[in-house]
Order: structure tokens, then sequence, then C-alpha cells
């Protein structure tokens, strides 16, 4: 079977039997097409699922501020692709709002309050996760003035622009934050999402999932090589950081948390538990997507 022979990957392709996503006419069948909504998250975290339904398993969570593009915005739910990882689903029409102007800083504490006024003292009426996107469109007495309403303190932002130096120690900002499968929130976040979020902070593009991340990042080491800081450790269905060349920084399902443990510990758990050996040793340089 030749690449183009290959049925899509629907994670992140748009389209189901009954709609597909416009440009996509001529490329895959579907009883109708439509052109994208543009839309964007209006709640600290905003669930992403398979079907529409409150119960389904997350697939995926959308960060404040990130755009999704509906090709269906009717009833409870919207279906369509996040801007950020091109991951398709379903989000509660009341997490979206219209898409305005474009955010310009990125929330770089793992979490911060949204205050009504520039007050520290003032109780909060939100609070927003780390790479959160937001627009400032003021400052008064070290808080910025979001457009959406709300003060979020200054030094809890970074402009969009301004890519984080050392992608790893984004990540490690995040140690502790418990596990939650398809989580991408300091409330809980999943393997994956622990590297996409870091890369996203030093402005390197990263698909969703460990199998994509695994197909799609870095080049691959010889087993024999030893690992830097930096480089990614793959098994299967998980993915880890590498912080030096012996200590592992990732999220798990063990210790139910991002949390550092020495490589050759989480070779032998991975083994026992029967997960199998690494997979992949990837290194990221230049360009995340070099491989």
């Amino acid at each position: 079977m030749t690449p183009q022979q290959m049925a899509p990957d629907l994670r992140r392709t748009p389209a189901r039997p009954d709609l597909a996503a416009a440009h996509l006419k001529g490329e895959v069948e579907a009883e109708r097409y439509a052109e994208a909504t543009p839309l964007a998250v209006s709640v600290p975290l905003a669930p992403l699922t398979a079907r529409p339904d409150g119960e389904a398993p997350l697939a995926n969570q959308l960060l404040h501020g990130e755009r999704f593009a509906a090709y269906e915005n009717n009833g409870d739910w919207a279906w369509g692709q996040a801007e950020s990882d091109g991951y398709v689903g379903y989000v509660p029409r009341a997490c979206l709002m219209p898409a305005g102007p474009a955010p310009t800083h990125r929330v770089a504490q793992p979490m911060s309050h949204v205050y009504p006024v520039a007050e520290l003292k003032s109780r909060p009426i939100g609070w927003l996760s780390y790479g959160a996107l937001v627009r400032v469109e003021g400052a008064e007495a070290g808080f910025a003035a979001l457009s959406t309403g709300g003060f979020v303190p200054a030094p809890h932002l970074a402009r969009r622009e301004a890519a984080a130096e050392d992608w790893v120690a984004e990540a490690e900002r995040l140690l502790g934050a418990p596990y939650l499968w398809g989580g991408r929130g300091a409330t809980g976040l999943d393997c994956s999402a622990l590297v996409q979020l870091a890369l996203a902070a030093a402005g390197r593009g990263c698909p969703r999932d460990s199998d994509m991340q695994e197909a799609e990042l870095g080049r691959t080491l010889a087993p024999e090589a030893e690992p830097e800081r930096g480089d990614l450790m793959f098994w299967r269905g998980h993915v880890g950081i590498m912080l030096d060349a012996t200590r592992l920084l990732h999220c798990n399902a063990h210790h139910m948390a991002v949390a550092i443990e020495a490589l050759e510990t989480a070779r032998a758990r991975m083994l026992a538990a029967g997960k199998g050996p690494v997979t992949r040793h990837a290194r990221l340089d230049a360009a995340a997507g070099d491989r």
C-alpha cells in the first residue's frame, strides 16, 4: 500500500461520513462539506472528545485562547479541529466564543489567577493554566489587563513570540502536576502533553499523541547512544524527556504525576509491567520536526 492509499489519520483529519472540511473536497468522501467558523476557547480548559457525549473519555484538552475551527456549530457541541495541534473532535459550545484578535501573550507559570481589578487582595474571578493564550490590552499596577476582562499578574505572562530558551526547563515547571489521560493543563496532563506544552513554549510545533511524536520528532539514535538533556525516550504508548544522561522527566500513571525517575529504573519497571523496551531514542536538533 502506498502512502497515498493509506487511510487518513482521523485524529487530524476533519472528516466524517456525513461532513468534512471544505478544503478536503476531492480528497475525502462526505455527504457535505463546510467552511470553518473560527472560534476560541473561553474557559481555562475545554474538553475535546471523540463523540458528542459529556461522559466520553478525554481525547484532548484545549487551553484558554486557543483557536478551534468549527465545521459544525449547533446544539450543545461544536465539531472541528484545534489550531494548536490539528486534533479533531467535539467541544462543548459553552466552552467556546467567537475568535477575536490574535492573542499577544501566553501564561508562563503553571497557573495564574484572574482578578477583577488590579489589586492582589481582590478575590480572583478565574484562573488560567500554563500555556493559555491571552490578549493584553493594557497594564496597571503590575497587572496585565486582558481583552476578555480581568487582570493577570504581569510576571506570569510571556509574550507569545518570545520563545523560551530551554524547553526542558519549561517541562520542569510542571513537576508534580497530576496525571490525567488526555489532559493538557497544570491541573492534569499526560506524557505527550508535557512534551507538547514545553516545546510550544519554546516556539516549536509538536503533535499531540506519543505515537505521532515518535514518528515525527527528532532524529533516531542508536540504542547504545548516551542520552543527553532534551532527548526523548519512547516506549509503546509513552514518552519521557531526559534531564541528563541518567534522569528521565515524564508524566506517568505509575507516579500519577510529572516525576523525575532514573532512566534505568523506568526501563526495568516498564519491562516488568509488560510495556516492553524503549522503542526509540530521539534527539531534537535545530528544528523539532527533523528526523
